[in-house]
């Protein structure tokens, strides 16, 4: 049974390099860097950011927390390998290793080995694949690089992997020794293909949910909706705009019947009686399962980002609401 490994990142790193860096849309000895860092995308207009502070400061405590983490969590795994070392343990999980590989890609322009950085990550993502579909990650190994607690994936690291290497081929191009276009379609048509329910157009927990309650539940720290978008684009599926549609639906479902006094979200979401609600304490980690908890303090993050990047509104109430609370 998968559970999925408490990172003990710092969150408040993670959105500060993802939300102030923001998520590009724009494209191997080492190539040139066509989105160096600083990137100041232009939100959605009614977006503010902090206004106490210069956009230099702000920028310099972007590549301050990369100094830290890079120090702390990106380490070598062989020889052109690299991985993300979350615990004191050695360990690491496909969540941390798609975290690093959008890390490496964003700072790419500041950090003059990103590339060589990135490069290492997916090389370690190759040579831990899933046995259900060889494109998407095994979600855990251990200090020998290992992989451990089965050999199947988890989402949420497989989504951030592709689109870090969607921005891979906007960032330094596709001609190279990786072809960063063409392995971002593979996995993101191993994720439609074993990561999506294709009844419900629900994202599942993993490859290895295909049954039972597992088959139809969803966990909120996956509405990467942005990702989802770009998923769609890359490839022309259509298919992505059902999950698009079906994940805000999910969404407003859950706001309006189980938290409109606060707009928060439950770590994992079970389908039930024809309709989406929180799970019962251990469906599948532990007793704070269906409360607001270790997993959905991503989503502020993950949902919002889709309202600064594209417009779309269709959260917007439930996070007006989070905000106010």
């Amino acid at each position: 049974m998968k559970k999925n490994a408490k990172l003990r990142l710092s969150w408040r790193s993670l959105i500060v390099v993802c939300l102030v860096i923001s998520i590009l849309p724009a494209g191997s000895a080492f190539a040139a860097v066509n989105k160096p860092f600083p990137q100041h995308t232009t939100y959605t207009s009614g977006s503010i950011k902090p206004n106490n502070v210069t956009q230099t400061s702000m920028d310099n405590s972007v590549k301050t927390k990369w100094d830290a983490w890079k120090t702390a969590y990106l380490k070598p795994a062989g020889t052109g390998k690299y991985y993300v070392k979350y615990n004191s343990d050695g360990e690491t999980v496909s969540e941390a290793h798609g975290y690093g590989m959008l890390f490496t890609v964003l700072m790419a322009g500041y950090d003059s080995n990103a590339q060589t950085y990135f490069d290492g990550l997916y090389n370690y993502y190759k040579a831990h694949p899933s046995t259900i579909n060889p494109y998407l990650m095994s979600w855990k190994q251990n200090s020998s690089f290992q992989n451990i607690e089965g050999e199947d994936s988890a989402t949420d690291g497989d989504m951030d992997i592709a689109f870090s290497l969607l921005l891979a081929d906007k960032q330094w191009g596709s001609s190279g020794t990786i072809n960063y276009l063409q392995a971002a379609k593979d996995i993101i048509n191993a994720i439609m293909d074993n990561e999506i329910n294709q009844t419900q157009w629900t994202i599942r927990l993993g490859d290895w949910a295909n049954s039972g309650s597992y088959n139809t539940a969803t966990r909120p720290s996956d509405f990467m909706l942005n990702h989802l978008k770009a998923f769609q684009q890359a490839t022309g599926d259509t298919r992505w705009t059902n999950v698009i549609d079906k994940t805000y639906t999910i969404i407003n479902s859950l706001y309006t019947g189980y938290s409109s006094s606060t707009g928060l979200l439950p770590d994992f979401v079970v389908y039930s009686g024809g309709v989406y609600k929180p799970a019962a304490a251990n469906f599948l980690e532990d007793a704070n399962d269906g409360n607001y908890n270790y997993n959905s303090c991503r989503t502020p993050w993950r949902i919002a980002t889709d309202y600064l990047i594209t417009g779309d509104s269709r959260a917007l109430t439930q996070l007006n609401k989070m905000n106010s609370w």
